[in-house]
């Protein structure tokens, strides 16, 4: 696992949109996971101005989203498949039938988590997968509890997740869904390449257990330990409660120029 530090946005964001973009002229067909959330817009918004300066192309690219709320109205704005499409891909030249994200509102909920399941395995996995983290130590919809081999499924949203998430529905608790559809944490785990990013205090302790913590599924966030390609990259907020922070500083800062992100 890389930890990266820095105040600076820019310092976390280049360094991750350059990796996406050396993905992509190596392999223009790459599958990318995108999340929701606050934690990647600024991501985002790097990837489009380079590829409205000509420097990445998404035309064929793949792409899936980690979740969904279960029940939202089609039209919703808090739907995450129009989220993702508001914050990133109708500012790209990515197939809109090429961005894939689990069926909320599926008459079988079960069967469209299964058919999920083999719709990134046909596309031939995840290259790289952005995730954020939620304070209680949640990646996607991964909840404390759950298993690490778990795979997309239904979940219910603990109190702390609405509470958080209630800041997109005019901070209005009771619009906030009690249930969602999410990869889980082993089908996460099979990306090649995991880049997560942190910012503010309010990650601090889930950060801290991410990377210096026990692997337990009371921090659920602690599975990515084992994952052999882990990028995390965070502020100095987020950072706070590090007890190796002056180690990560310095071997990012001594890092070979041949290896990236």
């Amino acid at each position: 696992m890389e930890v990266v530090i820095t105040e600076h946005e820019a310092d976390r964001v280049g360094p991750v949109a350059d990796r996406i973009e050396a993905l992509l002229a190596a392999n223009p067909a790459a599958v990318l996971g995108f999340a929701t959330g606050s934690s990647p817009l600024p991501l985002y918004t790097e990837l489009i101005a380079r590829h409205r300066a000509g420097r990445i192309s998404f035309a064929q690219a793949t792409a899936f989203t980690l979740d969904e709320y279960v029940g939202l109205p089609d039209e919703h704005p808090e739907r995450y498949r129009h989220v993702i499409e508001r914050e990133l891909t109708s500012h790209i030249d990515i197939d809109p039938a090429r961005v894939h994200g689990p069926d909320g509102n599926a008459a079988d909920l079960p069967a469209a988590c299964a058919a999920y399941e083999d719709a990134i395995a046909a596309a031939g996995g995840v290259d790289l997968q952005i995730l954020g983290i939620g304070s209680d130590g949640h990646v996607a919809f991964n909840e404390p509890g759950s298993s690490f081999a778990s795979r997309t499924r239904i979940k219910t949203l603990t109190a702390q997740t609405r509470l958080d998430n209630a800041r997109f529905f005019d901070d209005d608790l009771d619009a906030v869904p009690h249930h969602c559809l999410t990869q889980g944490l082993g089908t996460i785990m099979a990306a090649r390449h995991l880049v997560l990013f942190a910012t503010g205090s309010g990650k601090a302790e889930a950060v801290a257990q991410l990377v210096e913590g026990p692997v337990s599924a009371l921090w659920p966030a602690t599975i990515l330990q084992h994952h052999p390609h882990v990028t995390v990259l965070v502020d100095t907020a987020a950072a706070s409660r590090l007890r190796l922070s002056d180690y990560y500083r310095e071997v990012y800062a001594n890092k070979p120029d041949w290896q990236r992100v």
